[in-house]
């Protein structure tokens, strides 16, 4: 970590190098390990940001063939559900996902994701709309499920799918493994899930292959606190259960 910050204190003043330590230190022990020096620094001026605006950050850029959102705002478990949803309700495809949240206050979460409709980037026009329905949602102005009951039976289980809880050894964090065949509404109804155990989302990592998607979600249970064995084998059947309906 000493390497990388004396990477990164090339063009930075002294000040803004101990404020990224300060603010490294609220995130999970493997988040200055294994997190790229640039989003560190991406991360804390997003966190500037949010501060600065005292509103969800929520910026959807064009990037090739794709488009790129971004999202900033203290981590609470109904956050994901509604961000997926108001995805699916626009009808949304996800490529890619990154999720960095803090396990210490202010407990922000930093989102990236990377989505197309249709194939291609989203128009400015329904990318100013995606952002003005995620700051919707987030004052309950934007009623997701309702939106979602057009286009999807939500009472429809989903098909193939596996859980499993661990503790992983190398983030030193509870890990629930969700996996299930590509369907519609599928990472709405896993986030929908997760969010009916109250549980806290700290980081993600997501493989699409073979027609499968399958999802890592590192987590803290209610209260932001650990969460023991005995008690996450249960998590991870009662999320079985309420996705295949």
């Amino acid at each position: 970590m000493e390497f990388l910050l004396s990477h990164m204190a090339v063009g930075l003043n002294p000040s803004t190098v101990e404020l990224l330590k300060r603010f490294n230190r609220s995130f999970p022990q493997f988040y200055e390990q294994f997190v790229s020096s640039e989003i560190q620094l991406q991360n804390l001026r997003l966190a500037y940001q949010l501060y600065k605006q005292q509103k969800a950050v929520i910026e959807i850029k064009p990037e090739g063939q794709k488009s790129t959102l971004y999202f900033v705002y203290r981590n609470q478990s109904f956050l994901l559900n509604d961000i997926f949803g108001v995805l699916a309700a626009y009808g949304l495809t996800i490529h890619s996902l990154s999720l960095y949240g803090q396990i210490a206050l202010p407990m922000l979460v930093f989102i990236k994701l990377v989505i197309s409709r249709g194939g291609h980037p989203l128009t400015a026009q329904t990318a100013e709309n995606v952002c003005r329905a995620l700051q919707a949602s987030l004052t309950g102005d934007f009623e997701v499920e309702e939106m979602l009951a057009v286009e999807f039976n939500l009472d429809a289980g989903l098909e193939g799918v596996e859980t499993e809880f661990y503790v992983d050894p190398v983030f030193h964090l509870p890990a629930l493994l969700i996996e299930a065949n590509n369907q519609p509404g599928l990472f709405y109804k896993v986030m929908n899930a997760v969010w009916q155990e109250d549980l806290l989302v700290v980081n993600a990592n997501l493989l699409v292959w073979r027609g499968r998607t399958r999802l890592i979600l590192y987590l803290l249970g209610p209260n932001e606190n650990l969460i023991p064995e005995y008690l996450g084998q249960k998590i991870a059947e009662g999320i079985r259960y309420r996705l295949t309906g």
